[in-house]
Formats: structure tokens, C-alpha cells, sequence
């Protein structure tokens, strides 16, 4: 059974929970009790805590309870997800777990800051031949790749086994037409192996390559560049910065410009990293089985390998891949969507501003000693001064936070405050479902989310928006930020308003 499928029926099975409430500890602060270790830290206004449901708060305390987890965290988007929930914060100095980095390895957000001024895509005609300009370079789609479209880049074989060890290496950056300065405005440019080496990767990367589930590699690579489908998207921005002083600093250390045009992308790894994912999934679970393993609440989507081990060691170094090719998949989109807005407006200059996981395990010091730090569907947010940031651009301001939110109420960028170490240097990823999927299908209006679109002047290529991606699918953005300033965790430095969106309307791959 694949990770999708586990996870769908696992979440149309879900049962009350029995456990303790929360415990409210501010305004936008809980603690969610266990029996046996430290309570999990909730972020969250109550409105926003009263969205966690039965199944979320249960992931919670399961992947709290689990061998070798420290700290659990839950952000103001969280909701059900694969063994852990999407929006949590697992920290553990001793085991890894692929579930709460999830099959979609290093998903992550980037924004691209344009040199136009917002009057540049007020014609509705113009916002059309740009959306048309990116999507025959940029596909959507759960299975489509670089045939499908007329002005990708093609990725050969030889290219996309450098690529996925490298990351985004001036070499690789050349060989693709992507600014090799732009490697520096990544929160990781490159992910090593298990030993820190890349010949580690190297090596793990041959072995998979003999292995049936990876013999599409080269149809893998042929997906770079391109966003997928699901909650993945493009979407062309106005930028508005807040009118603080502190706002005016970030946005210049940033690179952002109030007024002008920017471009917002969320994606993964695509195909490649679900094939390594649900590679490690498979190979664990039936460790498990045949060693008697006892699973952590009996979830098999909780299963983990202790540090130190092959398997262990297989994970990191195929998480990693996974990392590498994210990595690059974004700043290759970066490159084409600025390559579409200077075919349809000569002369458009454009720079990254950030590129930002909220899919992937880290290594970090938390509580002077090194720990995996799984964050899943969480940001990191380091405030000025963090050691992380040091010999970065963003060291004396802490780095961009890139907060997707829905195309009616905006997005957002935001900064880490120095509170942000009670939720292990993390916030939410976004907004968070509210409804799912089929739920959404069920209950929302497709007549009522085109006219908002409508009313609102955004356009989109769907020739009807998503009805399980509409803006009411998700949490009240606004009390989503609200819950996030009021904690303490990170204060806003620019809204992002959509003029049009990028999205597939077929099913989700992540």
C-alpha cells in the first residue's frame, strides 16, 4: 500500500481522543498533557486550537511518546498527517523518523522580488500571457514533466545524478541557467550524507539505481522544474510592506521592494522524493515486522531507525538526495518563471529573496547538544543573532519566513523574534487545512469560489479554481498571524497580494 493510501485510510479511520485537554497558558499559548514526559508546547489562539481535531491531537501525543523524541510542537496550522501531524515540531538527539518529514521530502516555499512596479500586471491581458509564458516552461501536474511543456529545460540522466548529489552547486546552477548567486538566499543550497561527505550520496545514489522502484530515475529527473499538483502552486504578488521600522530593515536585507511585483512558489521534490520516501517507509515497516519491533502507539507511519545504524544511515542519505533535488527544483522554477516575465515585459530584472523548507529533519544544537529537528509542515524561523545565521545575509535581522496563506487573503513574510526559541526556532508553514479533501468537494460552492476570484481581480490557468484547494478549505489566515504574533514567535514584514495563480487541478501528489 502506498504512503497516500496508508495515510487516507488512516485518517477515515480515526477515533475520538481520550487524552487530556489543553491547557491554555496565554493567548496564543496551550500545553497538551501526556502521562509519561513533558507536555507538548501548543501555539495558537483558541479559535485556532479548537481546528485541532481528534486524530491530530492523538499524532500529537503518539510522536510525543515516541523512542527517543525530546520535544513536540504543535503550530497554529496543524492538522492529520502522516503518523505525525502536518504543522508539529519533533526533536530527537538519538533516532530519525521518516513520518514526520513526510513523502514529499523538503516541500518548501521561495519568492522571487521583481524589478515591476504593481501598475505592470494590472491588464488583465498582460497577467494572461505571463500565466501563459510560465506554463509553457513551468508544467502542474502529478505526472507531468518537461516533455509536456515547449520551453523547459531538459534534464539528461548524467545531469540529474549530479544535480541530487550536489544541490545547487555553481556547476549545476551553470549547466540549468540559474544565477549561481542565487545559491546563497537558501536556508540549504546542499544536503550532504550521513557522514557529511557527498561521496556518502554518491554511493547511495548507485546503489538505488539498481533497485526496480528507482529504474524511472531518468523520467524523475525530466520533472524538474515543475510544480506538481495538490496544495502546490505559482503566484504572481504585490508586495506590501508593514510600516514599522523593523519591517523597513528586514524588507532591505531581504531584498524586497513595497509596490513592486514578486512571484511565490510552493513545490517539492516531486516524483523523486516520493519514490525515496515510500522506499524507506516500505523497507522499515517490514524491518519491523520481522524483528518484532514494537510500533510507537502501533502506528506504522511512526516507524524510525536509531542514529548510528544502516538504516538509519540509508535514511539520511536518501532524505538528503530527496533535499537536493527540491533544492534545485526550486531556483530552476525561479529561473524560468523570470525568463516568462522578460519574454512578455522586455528588460525585467528579478532576485531571490528566499528559499525556505518546511518538509525535512535537520541537525541542530537544542539544549547545547546536537538533535534531529523533524520539522513537518513547519518553518525554521532563526531571529538576528541566531549562530545558524552567522557569515549569512540575514544575521542581523534573522532570516525570511515565507508564510503561504490562500490567493484571497494574501501570504505572508515574516521575521523570527527572539520567543521563538520556546517552539525550537519553528513556526507553522501556512494557513492548515481545515477540511479535507473530499470534505471540501462535499460542502463548498465552485459558482461562489470562481466569483470570489472574480471580485477579487485574480486570475488563474484553471479554467476553475480547485474547489479542495479553495480559500475556505483552510484556517482564518489572519488568526493563523494573529496566534504566531501573539506568541511571540515572529512579527510580519510584508503581505503578499495574488494577481494570479499557477495551480493543476487534479489530484494532490504530496
Amino acid at each position: 500500500m502506498s504512503p497516500t493510501t496508508m495515510n487516507r485510510s488512516h485518517a477515515e479511520s480515526r477515533t475520538s481522543y481520550t487524552g487530556p485537554g489543553m491547557i491554555a497558558t496565554g493567548e496564543a499559548t496551550a500545553l497538551l498533557p501526556t502521562e509519561t514526559t513533558p507536555p507538548i508546547r501548543v501555539f495558537g489562539t483558541e479559535s485556532i486550537r479548537d481546528t485541532f481535531d481528534d486524530l491530530c491531537l492523538q499524532q500529537a501525543v503518539n510522536s510525543r511518546l515516541a523512542p527517543g523524541v525530546t520535544d513536540l510542537v504543535l503550530n497554529p496550522d496543524a492538522h492529520c498527517g502522516y503518523g505525525a501531524p502536518v504543522g508539529c515540531v519533533m526533536v530527537s538527539p538519538t533516532h530519525i523518523y521518516p513520518g514526520p518529514v513526510g513523502v514529499d521530502i523538503k516541500c518548501s516555499m521561495s519568492l522571487l522580488q521583481l524589478d515591476l512596479p504593481t501598475e505592470a500586471v494590472d491588464d488583465r491581458k498582460v497577467r494572461r500571457a505571463l500565466i501563459s509564458a510560465i506554463c509553457q516552461r513551468t508544467p502542474t501536474g502529478a505526472g507531468k514533466g518537461q516533455r509536456s511543456v515547449t520551453k523547459a529545460r531538459h534534464v539528461n540522466r548524467s545531469l540529474g545524478k549530479q544535480l541530487v548529489v550536489e544541490g545547487a552547486s555553481a556547476d549545476v546552477c551553470r549547466a540549468l541557467g540559474i544565477p549561481t548567486g542565487w545559491a546563497m538566499r537558501c536556508e540549504d543550497s546542499f544536503h550532504l550524507g550521513h557522514d557529511d561527505t557527498a561521496g556518502a550520496l554518491e554511493s547511495r545514489l548507485e546503489t538505488l539505481l539498481q533497485r526496480r522502484d528507482m529504474s524511472n530515475f531518468s523520467d524523475k529527473m525530466q520533472q524538474l522544474g515543475s510544480y506538481g499538483g495538490g496544495n502546490h502552486f505559482g503566484e504572481c504578488e504585490v508586495v506590501e510592506l508593514a510600516d514599522d521600522d523593523q519591517a523597513r530593515r528586514c524588507g532591505d536585507a531581504f531584498g524586497l521592494q513595497d509596490g513592486k511585483v514578486a512571484f511565490l512558489s510552493h513545490c517539492g521534490s516531486r516524483g523523486f522524493g516520493h519514490n525515496l520516501a515510500s522506499g524507506q517507509f516500505s523497507t522499515l515497516q517490514s524491518k519491523f515486522d520481522r524483528w518484532g519491533i514494537p510500533l510507537p502507539a502501533g502506528d506504522r507511519q511512526l516507524v524510525y531507525a536509531p542514529l548510528g545504524t544502516d538504516e538509519a544511515n540509508d535514511y539520511l542519505d536518501d532524505m538528503a538526495l530527496g533535499a537536493n533535488f527540491a533544492t534545485v527544483n526550486h531556483l530552476l522554477i525561479n529561473a524560468l518563471v523570470l525568463e516568462a516575465f522578460q519574454e512578455v515585459i522586455p528588460g525585467t530584472k528579478g532576485n531571490l529573496v528566499y528559499f525556505i523548507s518546511h518538509n525535512i529533519a535537520r541537525k541542530e544544537i537544542v539544549d547545547n547538544r546536537p538533535a534531529w529537528v523533524h520539522r513537518k509542515g513547519a518553518t525554521r524561523a532563526m531571529p538576528a543573532g541566531h549562530h545558524s545565521l552567522a557569515e549569512t545575509p540575514f544575521a542581523k535581522t534573522g532570516h525570511p519566513i515565507l508564510l503561504p496563506g490562500n490567493p484571497r487573503d494574501g501570504s505572508a513574510v515574516m521575521v523570527a523574534q527572539p520567543g521563538a526559541a520556546a517552539s525550537c526556532y519553528s513556526v507553522n508553514h501556512g494557513a492548515g487545512r481545515v477540511l479535507g479533501r473530499r470534505h471540501a468537494k462535499r460542502v463548498l460552492d465552485q459558482a461562489t469560489i470562481d466569483s470570489e476570484f472574480e471580485s477579487n481581480d485574480i486570475l488563474s490557468n484553471c479554467r476553475q479554481y480547485p474547489i479542495d484547494e479553495a480559500p475556505a478549505a483552510y484556517k482564518d489566515f489572519n488568526e493563523v498571524l494573529r496566534s504566531v504574533k501573539s506568541a511571540g514567535l515572529a512579527s510580519e514584514v510584508a503581505r503578499l497580494k495574488a494577481r494570479f495563480v499557477i495551480k493543476d487541478a487534479s489530484k494532490a501528489d504530496d
